[in-house]
């Protein structure tokens, strides 16, 4: 586990993400975070506006979730007419995009976004990292430029350039060798030898 990277999760009255992690994580849901939270931690702070999550379609998962969205009191976004709506697991079983808001901000639920290797894979491969107090998995690097690639938009392609740029900072960090006790002083014994033979030259030199 870690802790977040470089961008920190700003909350503002109407959206409250940490607030809706510890909530998800606490009920227990299986759930990746994706999307714009996912990139203002993996890589570069920005605004976004809700939270994206990719979660598990077993029936377990979809019901627990299905409570947890109809505690937030959780409504469909862009809909000006009062149309009913219960998001229980029976619904979320037939949808594969879902965008909401609730009563701690907008919550856009996922099952197969383009450009995702599956949710398993997607799992598989995510970062665990400490949110609000809630240890939350929020996509690799790698599978993020994978979606915001397939998405295209023109934030997506801003985000692709800050992903890749985290990236390779992150392979510049890998390729650095471990430098423990002993290479310490194996290199500052090498280098004390190189301070000598420059002062043994020096003295050698005609005036």
């Amino acid at each position: 586990m870690r802790r977040p990277g470089p961008g920190a999760v700003a909350s503002w009255p109407e959206f409250r993400p940490t607030a809706l992690l510890g909530m998800l994580a606490n009920a227990g849901i299986d759930f990746v975070v994706v999307g714009g939270v996912a990139v203002v931690v993996q890589a570069n702070p920005r605004f976004t506006r809700d939270l994206d999550i990719c979660h598990a379609t077993d029936t377990a998962n979809l019901e627990r979730l299905g409570d947890l969205l109809i505690s937030l009191e959780a409504r469909l976004r862009g809909v000006d007419e009062d149309v009913p709506f219960v998001p229980d697991a029976r619904l979320l079983r037939r949808t594969q995009m879902l965008t909401l808001s609730t009563r701690e901000g907008d919550l856009d639920l996922l099952v197969d976004p383009p450009g995702s290797p599956g949710y398993a894979a997607l799992r598989r491969r995510a970062d665990t990292i400490e949110l609000g107090g809630a240890s939350v998995r929020v996509a690799s690097l790698e599978d993020l430029i994978s979606m915001k690639r397939a998405a295209g938009r023109p934030q997506d392609r801003i985000d692709v350039e800050s992903l890749e740029i985290a990236r390779s900072r992150l392979r510049g960090k890998r390729r650095r060798p471990y430098l423990g006790p002993r290479n310490v002083r194996e290199m500052e014994t090498a280098r004390k030898m190189v301070r000598t033979a420059r002062v043994r030259c020096a003295t050698r030199l005609p005036t």
